[in-house]
This record gives C-alpha cells, structure tokens and sequence, in this order.
C-alpha cells in the first residue's frame, strides 16, 4: 500500500521520497541497495542492524538502529514546507518524524496501521508500566503535534480520540487493494490452484502475516474436526511470526489436510486470493482498534467470502456482516467454525452470492482508487496550510 501511494503521487506530484531499510520483511540478511529512484520515486535505504523479526530483543535493536539511521536521514531530506507522511512500523517512529517536522518547519501526516504500545501491552509482550507509560506520552504528544492522523478504521479512530487526540486531527482512510490487478478467477480457470493439486478441493485458505494478533487455536480446533472430511483442505500462505507454532500443533494432532505455500509475487495475487473458496481472517478481540486485518480488501477484490474468527462487534466483524460477504464466528468455537464450512460445501449458491457481495463492497469502499483520491486531497489540504503558515512567517 505504500508503494501504491507513493507511485500514484509521483506520478501527478513528482518529488517523492521514501525513508526505508535495507532489509526485506522475511529476510534480515538481504541487502538492498542504499538509493535508487524507481516509477518517479527516490528511495533511501538506511543501514540497521540484522537481527530479523523472529527475535524479539533482535527486533528491538533492529528498531533502535532504524530510529537513529532514519532520523539522520530525515534531518538531512526534509525542506521547510515538506509533508513527511510516517507508518507505524518500527513503533513510535511519529515521534521521531515529529521531531524532525518541528525542527525543519515541515507538517507531520501520520498513518496508523496499528497503536503502540497497546498492542504489544494485549500481546503481552510489553509490560513494564514505566517503558508503557513513557512511550503512550511521546505517542500522543507526536499525534498530537501532527497536521492529521490517518487510522483504519471507527475503532481505532476511537482509540486514539481516548487518549486525547482531537477528533478533527484524525481521518478514516481504509487500507485497500489494486481491483484492476486482482480480480475474481474461477476455480476451474485458475492454474494456481491446478498446479497446487486442488482443483477438486474445497478449499479453506489463511493468506498473509501469520502474527501473533491472530487467533489459531481456534482455526486448528476446527481443522481437527474436519480432519476426515477428504474433500476439505486448509491453504495457509505466508509466514510470520506464529508459523513455526501453527505447524507445530499441525504435527502434533497429525492432521494431513493442511498445505502450507510462501508469499505469492504481487503479479499472482489474483491467482493466490482467488485459490481458497473461503477466506479465514482472525484477530485477537483485545485488539480490535489496535490493528485492522488489511488481507480483508484483497479478499473482497477477488472475490471470496470471509470466515473471520473474532468479535463480531469489531471492525471486520461489522463489515462483513453490512457487506454480506461472509460470517463471524468467536474465538474458541472451533465446532461452530468446523459446522459453517462443512456446511458451505453443499452451498456452492451461497459462496458465489457472498463472494459477488464483497466485490461489489470493494469496488463501492476499499479501491485503491479511492484511497488514493482521499490521500491526494489531504496532502494537497497540508500543504497548502503549509503555504499559507509559511507566507505569514509562521513556519
């Protein structure tokens, strides 16, 4: 998603830069070239340590390099009048992009994919009030201090307006998918899923990060019951943190309708979402407007209905039922989850009817045309404030 927006702004705007690592997401030891300009965009790429995602002390010197390199970097980048847009990947890094905005009189947009440090307090992978404490501070005064906070969703839009962030300095702008690259493929038409021996298969796929906000005890409950059903096999493509575990209890309750395949290129995406007749999308409900599962706008675009295990009442929870293009069950019913898939094998009607649904409510919410139309006029809007403060001599 931000290669998406960053190539679409260059392309009408021109003068975009991107601050990244030299790492890739599943390998620490990849080294990426330190600059290059691609489709109109400049890319730094600064040196961090090589720890990986897989280790968590690792991960955080990974993370304190990053915040030094980057801030470096950044100093050095940003004009008077600039608008530096910042993820929330390492954590905290709005603070270090707000220092950098107030002393170089830039305006800091910042885009929330998730809130720290409360998702790592419901992980509980953070839980030294002081460190929590200190960093919900910096947190929110660096929200505070930007021109506007872009979040997910209404649950994380109310999260952050908790914790004393103007409302007027937050807007909803959901993640997205490209429509045009993934389309929906008939099962029957897709070579993917020929070539991975499931043409015949009803198929029950998992697709993305497999972290630790998603609930699998649940996905395997049910894999278990359905361990004797010889039509019915789970997908799970991607990796992450949680893989290791997931494979793990696989093997301990021997169950053999399980197949596991990597991350598929960008160019067969269609292909790899349009694999599983049902999507599985988990989260945790402690962290409903902490994180919002973005693989749900590629799933809609393929057109595929959703089977997500969490609180109905939460973010996906509400969509798909507005939408109509799948079901919520909570985590810990496995039988009812084993129950409603079994039960969609004989509903080959009704998986056509929800999948048709959550394209129709892609291409009406999530199009990465509309996103992109919403970012481009709220970077036009900061900047021109940005103008405006500048010609008074306020920046």
């Amino acid at each position: 998603m931000l290669s998406d927006l960053a190539f679409a702004l260059a392309e009408r705007d021109g003068d975009i830069c991107v601050v990244t690592s030299r790492q890739t997401y599943e390998n620490p030891r990849d080294n990426l070239a330190a600059h290059e300009t691609h489709a109109g965009v400049e890319i730094f790429r600064v040196a961090t340590t090589r720890f990986g995602r897989f280790n968590l002390p690792g991960r955080a010197l990974d993370y304190l390099s990053f915040y030094v390199s980057s801030f470096v970097m950044l100093l050095r980048l940003v004009r008077c009048g600039d608008v530096i847009v910042t993820k929330t990947d390492p954590p905290l890094l709005s603070v270090i992009a707000w220092l950098v905005a107030r002393a170089k009189g830039a305006r800091l947009v910042n885009w929330l994919q998730d809130v720290f440090p409360e998702v790592a307090m419901a992980l509980g992978v953070l839980t030294w009030r002081p460190l929590v404490d200190s960093a919900r501070w910096l947190r929110n005064r660096s929200l505070r201090g930007a021109e506007m906070n872009v979040v997910l969703g209404e649950c994380m839009q109310d999260r952050i307006c908790q914790q004393g962030v103007p409302r007027d300095k937050t807007m909803i702008i959901h993640n997205w998918a490209d429509g045009d690259l993934i389309r929906p493929i008939d099962a029957h038409s897709n070579k993917l899923r020929t070539s991975w021996g499931l043409k015949d298969q009803f198929v029950v796929g998992y697709s993305g990060n497999m972290g630790r906000a998603h609930d699998f005890d649940t996905i395997i409950e049910a894999m278990t019951l359905l361990k004797d059903d010889p039509g019915i096999v789970f997908l799970f493509v991607g990796g992450g943190a949680g893989k290791e575990k997931l494979e793990i209890a696989i093997n301990r309750r021997g169950l053999n309708n399980v197949l596991f395949k990597p991350y598929q290129p960008r160019d067969r995406l269609a292909e790899s979402l349009s694999v599983p007749d049902v999507h599985l999308v988990s989260l945790q409900p402690q962290l409903e407007g902490l994180i919002v599962p973005s693989k749900v706008y590629g799933i809609a675009a393929a057109g595929r209905p959703v089977a997500f295990v969490g609180d109905s009442n939460g973010e996906i929870g509400r969509l798909v039922s507005l939408c109509g293009f799948g079901f919520t069950v909570s985590v810990g019913e496995g039988q009812e989850l084993a129950d409603r898939l079994r039960e969609l094998v004989q509903q080959r009607n009704v998986l056509a009817r929800m999948g048709a649904e959550g394209r129709r409510c892609f291409d009406e919410k999530f199009s990465k045309l509309r996103a992109i139309r919403a970012w481009r006029k709220l970077l036009d809007e900061a900047r021109g404030r940005v103008a405006t403060r500048s010609d008074d001599g306020a920046a």
